[in-house]
Order: structure tokens, then C-alpha cells, then sequence
């Protein structure tokens, strides 16, 4: 069966956006981790498909596809062409279509959607948030793996993606150059 791998950034106080969802805590001046990055792509290529939620289905789906088509010199672009190339789909009780390359939409019960591509063949499903849609994932009890990347910042205040208790045993943590850990969490 395919697990479901949530790939997230998380501050020290535990948000993962400002009350607005801002993300701007993310990039912190400072030298940018190979190693790290090397992470991210690596979690990429093991998922054959992305969920999404609708909020942030547009922004995502902009940003990538803009990098991939405009941008050949960003030393993100490895990791754009993965983005794009992957299957997406976005959930969405509102919208029935939403443009963007390999996405589709799904407005379908998000229990019994996840569950059912964990039974289709294929590699893992990965999810990067946002909040709210990651929050219905986590009290659904279909993640899998938490991958809490933890940034050396604290914000005060923002959107948590845990909405009730959950216990979490660390299965393994990196620490990287930039000063952000990577922790995997498996549910207990």
C-alpha cells in the first residue's frame, strides 16, 4: 500500500504560515543547504502524485509552472520540473475544474479519496499543505509520515496544521547547515 508523506516547514513555535498565511519566515537570509535540497528532491521523485488543497492549488500550480517555463537558470528549476510533471490532485468541495499541467480535481468524500489511491498502484503521495487541508488530512488519520521541516524562527503567532492531540513517535532527525532540522514522524 502507498503512504501518504506530508512535507512541510514548521517554525520552532510550531506554525506553518503567519496568521495570513504568510511564508515569509521560510527564507531566511543565510547560505542555501545542498544537502537539504538534495532532501527535498529525493522525497519528490519517491511520490508519483501530489494533493493539494484547493486554497493552495493556484499558487502552487503558478509558481512552479512559471519557473519551469521562464526561469532555466533558477537552481530550483530540478525540482520545478518534478512539480509540474507529477500528477496533482486538488480537493475541493467548490470547484469542479482548475487549470494547471497533470491536475485534477477531486470533490469526493477526502477519507475515502485518500484511501482509495493508497490502494492504487504506484509510488507514495505526497502532500505540502496548506493548513486547513492539511489539518483535515491529519484528523482523517491518513498521514503516514510527517516530515516537520523545523526553521530556526519563531513567529508568535499563525496557522497550526494540529487541531487536537497526536502523538508522534521521531523516527529520525537531520540537522542541516542553514540551522533547519528535518524530522520524520511516524503516527504511533
Amino acid at each position: 500500500m502507498r503512504k501518504l508523506k506530508l512535507q512541510i516547514q514548521i517554525t520552532i513555535d510550531g506554525f506553518v504560515a503567519g496568521p495570513n498565511g504568510e511564508l515569509d519566515w521560510q527564507w531566511l537570509p543565510g547560505e542555501r543547504d545542498e544537502a537539504m535540497w538534495q532532501k527535498v528532491i529525493e522525497m519528490a521523485e519517491s511520490s508519483d502524485t501530489i494533493l493539494l488543497g484547493r486554497k493552495m492549488t493556484r499558487v502552487f500550480i503558478d509558481h512552479w509552472e512559471n519557473m519551469l517555463d521562464n526561469e532555466p537558470d533558477n537552481p530550483a528549476h530540478p525540482l520545478a520540473k518534478l512539480m509540474v510533471n507529477l500528477r496533482k490532485i486538488a480537493f475541493s468541495s467548490t470547484e469542479t475544474a482548475i487549470t494547471g499541467r497533470n491536475l485534477e480535481v477531486e470533490n469526493g468524500d477526502l477519507v475515502t479519496a485518500v484511501n482509495a489511491l493508497k490502494q492504487q498502484p504506484g509510488k507514495d503521495i505526497i502532500v505540502y499543505g496548506g493548513a486547513d487541508f492539511v489539518s483535515s488530512l491529519i484528523s482523517g488519520n491518513l498521514i503516514d509520515e510527517y516530515h516537520l521541516v523545523r526553521n530556526p524562527v519563531a513567529i508568535g503567532s499563525g496557522l497550526s496544521i494540529f487541531k487536537e492531540r497526536k502523538i508522534l513517535k521521531l523516527e529520525s532527525s537531520i540537522a542541516y547547515k542553514n540551522g533547519k532540522v528535518w524530522n520524520k514522524y511516524l503516527p504511533v
